[in-house]
């Protein structure tokens, strides 16, 4: 395989190795599925009087006259005008003083940029100068746009991935033949080429199909295989219920939902019937999943028995062990939870893993601190891990060999369509929560364009001075050469400057763990009044003063993405808002934005969006953080995944396991993608 360092590569010297590390770049086989994240497609030159803002376009046409040179304190502007029959056309560059000697009235050239309005004038701004000789080379090609971190520019990556390509190593194709015959697929090595340097659209989406078609293979053999692995087994910890926990039921300050008491049942079922629990309870934000995990724990408390409750950040496991400590100490209950992390030191984790080896406490909150190898548990009968998709089928399989043969429950507040679940959790039963509490104020939702920023912060300055709480989500961390949207660091500089004496912080996923926790520390307790984010908040914590959720550039989150931003608000007794800026002129972005301004309900906007995906849609919405894909998407690719679904299970059937020569390639490749499955856990 390809596993030499990124720097034995050519121009990659120590410094850049450790900006390509940032971005999870190690190998050169990283580096080949480091895979873009947009492609620039250039296309014919259009006519001024069709230029729309707020896109990057190509024209064709005449330099009106020869440039203007302006200074304004350090920087220095040219503007020119362009000419064609149907208008004219201000052209703006910043900082390039040769261009007022090569740029002469009466020039033709191709111009292509940013076309922005202003002063109700159309300009593009910094567009790249070609003659038209040489833009009709290049016409139709698509450029591949990486995810970068500062320091580390999309021209650097392009280069470093087309080293790559030339020195890498030919993988033999472990996809068997009949398949991909079948399925029309590319041949690995000539996928992995054109993922990165497509000549068309149509050799993109060729060159993707088959990726994906891998990614949702792999992962699926891997469920099924762990389901083949738990099968129906007997449960060594059959439970008697508990009048105790019936008893904190009834006298909770608030009346489960039928829905919540129909789920609840399903799992003291399980719990009581003899067979081990593997069970998925989904239920939209805000549905009352947390009280279910709480009494199933202490079912197992009262059984004599342990139980632990995996959530995905140190914040929110914080915030479950103080709650559930509160609601203990208020109803009596004679049951001690404990708090483990990653972030506590070597003497609190060693005094932590002491009480759970000799039963002090029944119940152990925690992230995946919970299955590192020195945690010993003393018979731990039920697993619940929380936003299941943050972990993946590894961390399943290994939380749940952590006692013997636990139950486990899994929660998830992604909503997703019942069809596809069945297929993406196949080794689970699926218990839906698809009712929300009586006294919930609905969130009240508004999609705005790029105009009424300056009226949302001043929404924003009232909610804060009313004490309450804001996010401001962005999709981009820095600043890009190639994209253009909103990014948390210049993001916040801006807020701050509108926002006099208000706090405003930054949070995104490329800070230090121990950085995050600290922001989100802050936030809940209300130290921040302003969150600027990445969807690094999508899961994680619970502020409950927090009324206002601002999306920047709604238009590239996924519907179901956009939903779970959402539900970071409305969690207290405030009426809570979430206002969508979306900076796209496109009728397809409205309609799809339009479902999420007069719903509420998860489960209807993944339908939804489901039905609004086509394959071709593969453009700047993810549905990110998603299971493990790094291309596919389980809504824009929901056709293909059901294919997938099938064709592992036929293969299964005909083969389970994957004894057969022809399949020898994919056995090898399924225990590498297992292997790597275990490897995320730092195990």
């Amino acid at each position: 395989m390809n596993r030499e360092s990124i720097d034995t590569l050519k121009g990659i010297g120590e410094k850049t190795g450790k900006l390509f590390q940032k971005v999870g770049v190690v190998t050169v086989e990283d580096l080949l599925g480091y895979y873009p994240r947009a492609y620039d497609a250039y296309e014919e030159p259009a006519a001024i009087g069709e230029l729309k803002p707020e896109r990057v376009m190509a024209v064709a046409g005449m330099l009106y006259k020869t440039p203007d040179v302006k200074r304004y304190s350090h920087i220095q502007v040219i503007t020119t005008t362009l000419k064609d029959p149907t208008g004219t056309l201000t052209l703006t560059w910043f900082n390039m003083p040769y261009l007022h000697s090569t740029l002469k009235a009466g020039m033709r050239a191709v111009f292509r940029g940013r076309v922005v309005k202003k002063n109700g004038r159309l300009t593009m701004e910094q567009p790249e100068i070609f003659t038209a000789e040489a833009y009709g080379q290049i016409i139709h090609s698509m450029q591949p746009i990486y995810g970068q971190t500062k320091g580390l520019s999309n021209k650097t990556i392009v280069r470093a991935e087309k080293q790559a390509l030339e020195i890498r190593k030919m993988v033999r194709d472990y996809m068997p033949a009949e398949l991909r015959k079948k399925h029309e697929l590319a041949e690995y090595n000539f996928a992995i080429e054109h993922i990165h340097f497509p000549s068309d659209r149509k050799e993109l989406l060729f060159a993707r199909k088959r990726l994906v078609f891998d990614e949702f293979f792999l992962f699926l053999m891997a469920v099924r295989k762990l389901k083949e692995k738990r099968g129906d087994k007997p449960s060594p910890y059959s439970m008697k219920l508990s009048q105790k926990v019936e008893d904190l039921k009834n006298h909770l300050p608030y009346s489960l939902t039928k829905a919540q008491e129909k789920v609840l049942k399903e799992v003291y079922d399980d719990l009581t019937g003899g067979r081990v629990m593997n069970r998925l309870v989904q239920g939209d934000v805000g549905s009352g999943k947390t009280i279910i995990a709480i009494l199933a724990l202490l079912q197992a408390a009262y059984n004599g028995c342990q139980g632990a409750l995996m959530v995905p950040t140190e914040v929110l496991a914080k915030q479950h062990y103080e709650s559930m400590t509160e609601l203990f100490a208020a109803f009596g209950i004679d049951k001690t939870p404990l708090l483990v992390t990653g972030s506590m030191t070597a003497k609190e984790k060693r005094i932590a893993y002491e009480k759970i080896a000799s039963h002090e406490v029944d119940i152990i909150i925690g992230t995946h601190a919970l299955i590192q190898e020195k945690v010993v548990y003393d018979n731990l009968a039920l697993v619940i891990t929380d936003e299941q998709h943050r972990f993946g089928v590894g961390q399943r399989e290994m939380l749940g060999q952590k006692g013997e043969e636990p139950h486990v429950l899994v929660m998830s507040a992604t909503p997703i369509p019942r069809t596809l679940a069945i297929i993406i959790y196949g080794d689970l039963d699926i218990s839906v929560i698809d009712e929300l509490p009586a006294n919930r104020l609905p969130i009240r939702n508004c999609v705005v364009d790029t105009g009424y920023r300056k009226k949302a912060y001043e929404f924003i300055r009232n909610e804060v001075a009313q004490g309450r709480q804001a996010y401001v989500i962005c999709p981009m961390v820095e600043a890009s050469e190639m994209i253009e949207a909103e990014n948390v660091v210049d993001y916040t500089k801006v807020l701050k400057e509108a926002l006099p004496g208000v706090a405003v912080e930054y949070l995104h996923g490329k800070m230090k763990p121990r950085e995050k926790n600290k922001i989100m520390e802050r936030f809940s307790n209300g130290e921040i009044q302003v969150l600027v984010s990445t969807t690094v908040i999508e899961v994680g914590v619970n502020v409950p003063n927090a009324t206002v959720m601002m999306i920047e550039n709604a238009e590239r989150f996924g519907l179901a993405q956009l939903h779970q931003l959402r539900g970071r608000v409305g969690r207290g007794k405030y009426q809570s808002y979430c206002i969508m800026v979306n900076g796209s002129d496109q009728d397809e972005t409205k309609k799809r934005l339009d479902i999420l301004n007069k719903s509420n309900d998860g489960f209807y906007i993944a339908s939804e969006d489901l039905k609004l995906r086509g394959p071709g849609d593969i453009f700047g919405i993810r549905q990110s953080g998603d299971l493990e894909f790094k291309l596919g998407d389980i809504f824009t690719d929901a056709n293909l995944l059901k294919t997938v679904s099938e064709e592992v299970n036929l293969l299964l059937k005909e083969d389970p396991e994957l004894e057969k020569e022809e399949h020898q390639e994919l056995k090898n490749k399924l225990q590498e993608y297992l292997e790597k499955s275990y490897d995320k856990l730092n195990l």
